[in-house]
């Protein structure tokens, strides 16, 4: 293909470069994670070629020393390619190849681009294939994002849970289709939001097993053509005991490398997860809303000042950063499954768009509901007056006068409630359709709850 010039600072190749200069398209580039779990596959490739006598092992060792250099993230600056490259991945594999083969060949003495005694294909991708470390590195790296995220969940979930049981007396009006209803606890309220995050924990947790799958082995389409047949299991144990994750060779290796259906389910997970925040932000805005000429039934922390020309406003800035985050997420989770679709035959041709829409998406999630737990839902308080204020005026204390006099009349009553502008009792003490400690029993609030 004739030369290319190489930046002389650069520990990548050629192969890289051109990548480079063809592919000059946005300025997103392969997540830190992705070029971590890269590493974490040269490495223990490295390691299981020695093993089996197929790479020297003072080679093999020169590979795992530079690879740890790029699992420890020291390097990043190295792989400046696009995430809108080839579909397969070969340029970011064949970029982490050059960068870990130079770093090999200097620490042996070697000048940068020798490619010798290590080189970039015979020794670092010895056994491989873009096509099966490419998705074996998206499957560790969402592997990975997942712990992250799940722990932030879990974060959220207990601050949810604490706040449920802090305001767990205090009573308000629960509404439906955004119009009074009969009344509830804000500790109801927030616990409903709880088990909303439990349970999106447990859909994200189904997902881990089918991400610890790896195709690495299968080379080119699942056949391990050019690959020994012990190699898998030997590079994959080493991963595994590495992260502590029990990854696995993949039963069937053309599954692992023509579909990203772990992916897709992994998007569908995460779309539920920003569909759940979305509503509880939203519910947040709705509770704090006024603050007087609102609901106003909880104080969100006051974090910043919400306008350049009113004085005194605070915006619900926290809920309003969630509600941004899911929609995000949301389309991000349309991209995959676009993604997921685009495998003809026996290769996915969107690899690199679905670890960057993946990944991306578990790192804003994960800030995310840490950041809500954090200055939103524990520093939020409850506005006991103001939800004592709308009981007391809601018509929906008619409904379990209904029992007693029938739907009808208790229709009538709230009809004229409402339109002479009164309490409900009042009415009812007015026509004294009850005793007055009936009405005491009757119409208080938390006998309905």
């Amino acid at each position: 293909m004739g030369q290319v010039s190489v930046p002389g600072w650069a520990y990548y190749g050629a192969q890289t470069q051109r990548a480079v200069e063809n592919f000059q398209i946005s300025p997103y580039r392969l997540p830190r994670t992705m070029i971590k779990a890269l590493g974490l596959i040269k490495k223990h490739a490295a390691a299981a070629n020695s093993v089996l006598g197929l790479v020297p092992d003072d080679l093999a060792q020169a590979v795992q020393e530079a690879a740890d250099q790029v699992i420890a993230g020291s390097l990043d600056e190295h792989f400046p390619l696009d995430i809108f490259q080839t579909g397969s991945g070969t340029s970011s594999n064949m970029n982490t190849n050059e960068v870990i083969a130079n770093l090999a060949n200097r620490s042996l003495g070697q000048a940068l681009g020798s490619k010798t005694p290590v080189h970039p294909n015979d020794i670092v991708n010895r056994g491989q294939s873009s096509n099966d470390v490419f998705p074996s590195a998206v499957h560790i790296a969402d592997r990975l994002a997942a712990e992250d995220l799940l722990s932030a969940l879990k974060t959220l979930y207990l601050s949810l849970d604490r706040k449920a049981d802090e305001l767990a007396k205090v009573v308000k009006l629960g509404r439906t289709h955004l119009q009074d209803a009969v009344p509830m606890t804000l500790g109801q309220e927030f616990a409903a939001f709880a088990v909303q995050i439990d349970k999106n924990i447990g859909r994200i947790q189904n997902c881990l097993y089918n991400l610890e799958d790896l195709p690495l082995g299968g080379t080119a389409i699942g056949t391990g053509l050019n690959c020994h047949p012990d190699f898998p299991r030997l590079a994959v144990e080493g991963i595994g005991r590495e992260t502590g994750i029990p990854f696995r060779p993949a039963a069937n290796k053309f599954e692992g490398i023509a579909a990203r259906d772990a992916q897709v389910e992994l998007m569908g997970a995460l779309n539920t997860l920003a569909t759940s925040l979305m509503k509880i932000a939203n519910d947040l805005r709705l509770l704090a809303s006024g603050p007087r000429g609102a609901l106003g039934e909880i104080v969100l922390p006051s974090l910043q000042p919400g306008s350049s020309i009113m004085p005194g406003k605070v915006n619900p800035v926290i809920p309003e950063m969630v509600i941004q985050a899911a929609a995000f997420v949301c389309g991000k989770a349309v991209s995959v499954t676009i993604a997921g679709q685009n495998s003809p035959l026996q290769l996915n041709m969107m690899n690199p768009l679905i670890a960057h829409e993946t990944l991306t998406s578990m790192e804003v999630l994960t800030n995310t509901c840490t950041t809500l737990a954090e200055k939103a839902i524990d520093g939020l308080e409850a506005d006991a007056q103001r939800c004592e204020d709308w009981i007391s005026w809601s018509l929906a204390l008619v409904t379990p006068l209904a029992t007693r006099i029938g739907y009808d009349k208790a229709s009538a009553l709230a009809y004229r409630a409402y339109r002479e502008h009164r309490k409900i009792r009042d009415i009812l003490e007015e026509e004294a359709i009850l005793a007055p400690e009936e009405l005491d029993e009757i119409l208080d609030p938390r006998s309905m709850i």
